[in-house]
C-alpha cells in the first residue's frame, strides 16, 4: 500500500491485450474455416478408391470363377460405371456369377456401411440419388457432380471404354475387357497401369485413380498417402 492510497488488484484486460487476442482468434479462424468446407473432390476420391479396393478384396476372399466353365473370366468381381437417364452415372460392384452376360440384382455386392445393394438399373432416373434397396453411395454424379466422360479410356483402349469396367481375379490381379470371354486363359490380364479419370461439372481438377498392373494396387494420383 502506497501512503495515502489503496492499491487494488487489476482484474481487467488492457486495450492492447484485447487487440492481441482478437488478432490471434482471427488467424485461428482463417486456418480452420477452409477445413470446415466440404471437399467434394476428396470425398469422391475416397469413395471411389474404397469401392475399387472393396472389389479387389471380394475377388481375393470369394473366388466365384468356375474353372470348368469356358467363359469363367466373365465371373470376375468387377467395378464399373453405368449411365442413368440423362447424363448422370453411378458405379457398381458385382460378379456375373451365372455367366449370363450381365450382373443381376442377386449378383451385386453389398455396401458394408448400410447393407444396401451396390447396383442400380442402367437407364433409370437417379437424379435424386435414391433408389429402392440401392446404396446411395454409388450415385457419383448426384453426390459429387462427376460428369459422364470417357473415364476408362486409358485402361485398355477405345473398345474397353464402351464397357467401362475393371475386374480382379482370385489373386487380386486386374483384368479388362473380359465380359465376352469364351476362352479359359488370362488374355484379359491388364498389361499396363490404368488411370481412371473422373471429371467434374464445376470444372474442379480431374480426379485420377491409378490401378497398377499385376498387383491391382489402387491409389489417387498426387496423393502418396492414399
Amino acid at each position: 500500500m502506497v501512503k495515502g492510497f489503496l492499491v487494488k488488484n487489476r482484474t481487467a484486460f488492457t486495450m492492447l491485450e484485447l487487440v492481441f487476442v482478437i488478432v490471434v482468434l482471427g488467424i485461428v479462424a482463417s486456418l480452420a474455416l477452409p477445413r470446415m468446407e466440404r471437399d467434394t473432390r476428396q470425398e469422391a476420391g475416397d469413395s471411389i478408391l474404397s469401392a475399387i479396393r472393396y472389389t479387389q478384396h471380394l475377388a481375393l476372399s470369394d473366388n466365384v470363377t468356375d474353372p470348368n466353365d469356358a467363359g469363367w473370366q466373365r465371373e470376375f468381381w468387377r467395378f464399373g460405371v453405368r449411365t442413368c437417364t440423362g447424363s448422370d452415372i453411378f458405379y457398381y460392384i458385382g460378379s456375373d456369377k451365372d455367366g449370363g452376360g450381365n450382373i443381376n440384382t442377386n449378383e451385386a455386392a453389398v455396401d458394408l456401411a448400410n447393407g444396401a445393394r451396390l447396383l442400380a438399373a442402367a437407364g433409370s432416373d437417379c437424379s435424386s440419388g435414391t433408389s429402392n434397396g440401392v446404396s446411395e453411395n454409388i450415385f457419383i454424379s448426384h453426390k459429387y457432380g462427376i460428369q459422364n466422360t470417357n473415364m476408362f479410356a486409358n485402361c485398355g483402349g477405345g473398345g474397353l471404354d464402351a464397357a467401362r469396367y475393371i475386374g480382379f481375379d482370385h489373386l487380386g490381379r486386374p483384368h479388362v475387357g473380359f465380359s465376352g470371354s469364351t476362352t479359359p486363359d488370362y488374355s484379359s490380364l491388364m498389361s499396363a497401369d490404368c488411370n481412371l479419370t473422373f471429371q467434374f461439372i464445376d470444372g474442379s481438377a480431374d480426379l485420377v485413380i491409378k490401378i497398377e498392373k499385376e498387383t491391382g494396387y489402387a491409389s489417387i494420383v498426387g496423393q502418396t498417402a492414399s
